[in-house]
């Protein structure tokens, strides 16, 4: 019988800000030659969710230090917009999603990913609400790279840029069970080892959930005879984070987070 530590490699490269030209299909950024009418589209509609797992941490980029906002306060800020396409449409953002330039979406530097904020075109005082799930802009005097579908609504293509004031729009976290199953499709686990004795994996897991006082999930490898320990699974992220790194001062410090879709189950 053999224990495994798993470790997870996490890349937070941002799909706006600094771009590799081996990387995407076109070396500048344009609009498609046709696209649906975007005119009438609808704003993000904000909902509570946990932070991503990639693209939260504070980083530093050509020599400049970026500090992520807590997002539990007021923010508001005053720049340019600007926005982008094609290049970047089908590639991952830095939490990891994939860009659709025709949803509401946008790159900030700093905001927590995803949030969601008001922008406002301070020349004809169109706004828009979009989700913020990716880095940049990285050039001076830019505070939001926005989907092209939300520079279109606020009349930014045809300008390239325009003058805005974005505020962050803050989504309480929900009182009850249902409202918080309701707003977070996800589940997380701490994933510990891997264990290929079966009867092993289970004497593993009743030690955990004493060592840990929280639940211990036993999954099965589909491809091989491994059994996976993790703790979990966990509603909250943050609840997630503080058992992850009780795990890493303990006997596990490549304990790391994983995410699993979470079956609705129908309402009765």
């Amino acid at each position: 019988m053999r224990v495994y530590p798993i470790a997870l490699l996490l890349l937070l490269a941002g799909c706006s800000s600094t771009p590799s030209n081996e990387r995407y299909d076109i070396a500048d950024d344009v609009a498609p030659e046709s696209s649906p009418t975007l005119d009438h589209i609808e704003d993000a509609q904000p909902r509570y969710e946990s932070k991503s797992l990639a693209g939260n941490k504070d980083y530093t980029l050509r020599g400049q230090d970026y500090t992520i906002v807590d997002g539990k306060a007021e923010f508001s800020e005053e720049g340019y917009a600007s926005w982008y396409g094609k290049k970047f449409h089908g590639h991952k953002t830095s939490n990891g999603e994939i860009y659709d330039m025709y949803s509401m979406t946008a790159a900030h530097k700093t905001l927590p990913l995803p949030s969601y904020v008001r922008v406002t075109n301070t020349n004809n005082g169109k706004t828009a609400i979009v989700r913020v799930n990716d880095r940049g802009p990285f050039h001076e005097g830019r505070i939001i790279d926005l989907s092209m579908a939300a520079a279109t609504k606020l009349d930014v293509i045809k300008h390239g840029t325009a003058p805005v004031k974005i505020e962050l729009i803050r989504v309480p976290k929900p009182d009850s069970l249902d409202e918080w199953q309701s707003a977070n499709p996800h589940y997380y686990f701490v994933q510990l080892a891997a264990v290929t004795n079966e009867e092993k994996a289970q004497q593993i897991a009743k030690q955990l959930e004493q060592d840990f006082a929280t639940q211990v999930d036993l999954k099965k490898a589909e491809s091989a005879e491994v059994y996976r320990l993790r703790l979990g699974p966990y509603l909250d992220r943050d609840e997630a984070i503080i058992q992850r790194d009780k795990a890493k001062t303990r006997l596990y410090p490549q304990a790391f987070i994983i995410t699993s879709q979470r079956e609705l189950e129908p309402k009765q």
